[in-house]
């Protein structure tokens, strides 16, 4: 049985209704951010009350009991938050991306020894071109939150009606086209900002390859990596980064640890009985959600491994586990 706990979609994403008292102004617009409508929905949070065996009682185990939920800040998260002085803003929305994240050392027990020191776990959004590109840098070794890099892409190969479009269609509802649109950028400015992230943190240094320093891109499937990225460094005339060249797909872990297929992040979750926080396919919100599969796994003594590696001359993927999740279409194919 599952209990639904129904939570108001303007209370979440209530900072696209401006209910502030001065406007924030655009850095890169002269114009001031317009009114946005209140969403028309709500946001459904399950929680299940019957849980795989004895995830209940590790779950207690591994996260922390915290404050209550509270949405992220969107401008805070691209850096351009201006209220961070006003009380009722921060009341409403969380400026900590680790709250969501916080795990209990002392009781984790089954913990394995793993080969990699930090995990990034990556989840973006977009089909046409990649419109947000979020990044949690997780410790492997105590599975705590270390930082987070978060960025709204602009695609660089459409109209402006066409981009308008694809923005409402995608982030209209849940009331994140405003937020979108003052701070989006182009992919290649993206990476060049997540570069000078990871090389702040000692996880990439160009001189030496420009491979990751002990440490993975962990991502819910080979999408992001194998296709996604690729394509949008082809649309956006860059070459691929070497770093994009291998990652951990959850899914394959989950599927050869447990020893049970579990086709997404939300069946992950429900399956381990993990209440899913936030919007889905909200990037930044599906991170976390990632975030904490990853950690449960860890806690429950999963190794972490390179799960894809692309060969950077013939660009062909090679997988580690001969037992995979495969996209049903491929596998009626086969």
């Amino acid at each position: 049985m599952a209990y639904l706990t129904r939570i108001p979609a303007g209370r979440i994403f209530g900072f696209c209704s401006r209910s502030i008292s001065s406007p924030i102004k655009n850095p890169f617009v002269s114009s001031t951010l317009s009114h946005v409508p209140s969403p028309k929905f709500t946001i459904t949070a399950q929680f299940s009350s019957s849980p795989s065996p004895s995830s209940a009682e590790t779950n207690t185990q591994v996260f922390s009991s915290s404050n209550r939920w509270r949405p992220m800040c969107l401008y805070y998260t691209q850096g351009k938050c201006t209220q961070m002085d006003d009380p009722s803003h921060l009341e409403k929305f969380n400026h900590d991306c680790s709250r969501d994240l916080q795990v209990n050392p002392a009781l984790i027990e089954k913990k394995c020894s793993q080969d990699l020191d930090f995990l990034l776990v990556i989840d973006l959004e977009g089909k046409v071109e990649i419109l947000e590109f979020p990044v949690l840098l997780m410790d492997a070794k105590s599975m705590r939150f270390v930082d987070f890099f978060h960025r709204f892409v602009r695609p660089t190969k459409m109209s402006e009606l066409a981009v308008n479009r694809y923005i409402e269609g995608k982030y209209g509802e849940i009331g994140v086209d405003r937020v979108w649109h003052d701070t989006a950028q182009p992919f290649t400015e993206v990476i060049q900002q997540f570069e000078a992230w990871l090389s702040q943190h000692n996880l990439w240094e160009k001189e030496k390859g420009g491979c990751l320093t002990r440490a993975a891109f962990v991502t819910c499937g080979n999408w992001d990596l194998k296709t996604k990225v690729p394509q949008q460094c082809q649309v956006s005339g860059i070459k691929l980064p070497p770093y994009f060249r291998e990652w951990v797909n959850l899914k394959d872990v989950y599927l050869n640890f447990y020893g049970r297929e579990a086709r997404g992040m939300m069946s992950m979750m429900k399956q381990l009985g993990i209440p899913s926080l936030g919007c889905h396919h909200l990037g930044i919100d599906d991170s976390k959600n990632i975030a904490r599969v990853l950690q449960r796994m860890l806690a429950d003594g999963a190794l972490m491994q390179i799960t894809a590696k692309r060969n950077p001359e013939s660009q062909k993927v090679e997988f580690l586990f001969e037992n995979r999740i495969e996209h049903p279409v491929r596998r009626r194919q086969a």
